[in-house]
């Protein structure tokens, strides 16, 4: 297998992975910021909970899939978290508000989809050595020197 693609997938996978499971953590702990700012008041609306309940609720759906892109589940917590970082960027721009952060949320989604797609690569090249490593044994499964 190429080194490059193995060292991009590694690095991205442990970068998206440690960063989406963190910010899902900290959405009990406020530490990086208020997160209930980021929350669009329509959405409370349409769920009776506070804002607080709300975004730890996001913040246990932020962990797990942040652990299945640390672990065998690297595809799916992926793309789950490609389409999570766009609707996060869906609901910052309609509150008319934090562009910017919209902006760098669906360029987190664009590296989250690379690491989904990477991920395949990486799976069909190991497959692919695998494959020309077995060697199948000139007489057959079984030979008996009788």
């Amino acid at each position: 297998m190429d080194k490059r693609i193995g060292s991009t997938w590694w690095t991205l996978k442990i970068a998206l992975g440690a960063a989406v499971f963190l910010a899902g953590l900290d959405k009990f702990f406020n530490l990086l910021t208020n997160w209930t700012d980021y929350l669009n008041p329509v959405a409370l609306q349409l769920v009776p909970v506070s804002s607080e309940i709300f975004m730890q609720c996001v913040g246990i759906i932020e962990m797990i899939v942040g652990i299945a892109i640390l672990t065998r589940w690297t595809t799916l917590g992926a793309y789950l978290a490609a389409c999570w970082q766009v609707a996060i960027a869906v609901n910052l721009v309609s509150m008319e508000r934090f562009y910017d952060v919209a902006v760098r949320d669906l360029l987190l989604a664009v590296a989250a989809f690379t690491l989904a797609r990477l991920t395949a690569v990486r799976r069909a090249e190991v497959a692919s050595s695998d494959a020309t490593r077995w060697e199948s044994s000139p007489r057959g499964i079984l030979s008996l020197k009788l």
